[in-house]
């Protein structure tokens, strides 16, 4: 039978969509539906409902997949929109056809069951082993947060034009899942540090490189510009003052702790630098002309399972199931626990790794900026004669807690 033409439909790719003014409003989405009929049915509800709204100030129904859009729409310069496109696209095929006032615990349950497992492909001795885990609580729950973010400003902040209501009358309550499952932070032994190298693409080697030697987060590595760069004549070095607000959540900046936060270089991140001169005029870690959103990606993955795999052969026995799966936090961890070894004190560790410190400040002396040098040069490779530090981990037997070895860095 031969489609009609009407006025505000379009048959796009089997699936029809509506463009149309209604109400002075443009609305523009997909209609999930590749029955004109039905599509027809739909348009005269929104044109309806619309009408009721600006009649009578009753709310539109809107879907969650309208909100989320809007969402991303105005969150594209935040530092987490790729996270959070990911866990909108997975969260899509539940509850993205679902009226906004429908979306609650129980709607949500579905998504939660199905991603309570992730399937791993690891290769040991040319055979591919595909395995089965329990997905950490945490990342379900980051998921969840953005549900719970863009429900609260339905209800809060976005309003309609016509009638000044908020899309949504009152937020939900989202129920998190425990995170008693989450897994502690794993630093790396130098030998993980090489394996893993070896493996990434030059420009997450080159990142790996500059975030372990200097204790940047994540954002301050991808995000990192020339323009924050100052040099510092009275040591012949340069630092980075990465300031409060560079394009984290919501406007609240990537600098956790909302101050200004001076992040100093050893000769290896001053070696990374140097290497990264020219590439780019803003940003020091572009691939292909811009910044990344994060390092833990695909590539990430793939290159630690291959080093893990790679070590174990080499050193002909298993290595730490949590280096399979390491994560770019641990990172950091890792020059945290290197500098506690190294004889550094806590305060200065502070000031390196960024942590929250009533005393810290981007006011520094050259004396004080080469003190920090100095305690940061003390991890710059594995031929520096460092304590050995031990790692210890706590298991139950027979009801009662026993600290085991794990294993040493050193």
């Amino acid at each position: 039978m031969a489609k009609r033409n009407i006025p505000g439909l379009q048959f796009r790719k089997g699936v029809w969509h509506v463009d149309k003014v209604i109400d002075g409003k443009r609305v523009c989405q997909s209609l999930g539906t590749g029955d004109q009929q039905e599509a027809e049915t739909i348009l005269a509800q929104f044109i309806f409902e619309s009408r009721k709204a600006k009649i009578f100030g009753v709310r539109p129904k809107r879907i969650f997949r309208e909100a989320a859009i809007k969402y991303l729409e105005e969150s594209e310069n935040n530092s987490s929109i790729e996270s959070d496109a990911c866990h909108l696209k997975a969260l899509d095929p539940f509850i993205g056809d679902l009226p906004l006032n429908l979306i609650h615990d129980g709607t949500l349950a579905p998504f939660i069951k199905a991603s309570k497992y992730v399937t791993t492909v690891r290769h040991e001795n040319g055979v591919a082993i595909e395995t089965k885990r329990l997905r950490k609580h945490k990342s379900i729950n980051l998921a969840l947060s953005v549900v719970r973010r863009i429900l609260n400003l339905c209800a809060r902040k976005w309003r309609d034009d016509d009638n000044g209501l908020t899309w949504l009358e009152s937020a939900p309550l989202i129920t998190f899942l425990e995170t008693s499952d989450e897994r502690k932070a794993y630093p790396m032994s130098w030998k993980e540090q090489k394996a893993l190298i070896a493996e990434l693409p030059g420009h997450l080697a080159s990142m790996l490189l500059f975030k372990v030697n200097t204790g940047c987060r994540e954002q301050e590595v991808c995000k990192l510009q020339w323009d924050w760069e100052v040099e510092v004549p009275e040591l012949n070095t340069s630092v980075f003052i990465v300031p409060a607000k560079f394009g984290g959540r919501n406007g609240k900046g990537g600098v956790k702790n909302q101050e200004d936060r001076v992040v100093v270089l050893n000769r290896v991140a001053s070696s990374v630098i140097e290497a990264q001169r020219g590439k780019h005029p803003i940003y020091v870690f572009p691939v292909d002309g811009k910044p990344m959103h994060r390092m833990n990606n695909s590539a990430w993955d793939s290159a630690t399972a291959r080093a893990a795999e790679k070590l174990a052969l080499e050193e002909g026995k298993p290595v730490n199931e949590e280096f399979f799966h390491l994560r770019v936090h641990d990172i950091k961890h890792t020059l945290g626990r290197r500098l506690r070894a190294a004889g550094v004190s806590n305060e200065t560790r502070k000031v390196l790794l960024g942590h929250t410190n009533g005393d810290i400040t981007t006011d520094y002396s050259a004396g004080e900026i080469g003190e920090l040098i100095c305690a940061v040069e003390k991890v710059c490779d594995s031929g520096v004669n460092l304590p050995t530090l031990t790692l210890l981990r706590s298991v139950k037997m027979n009801g009662h807690a026993k600290v085991t070895h794990k294993r040493k860095m050193g």
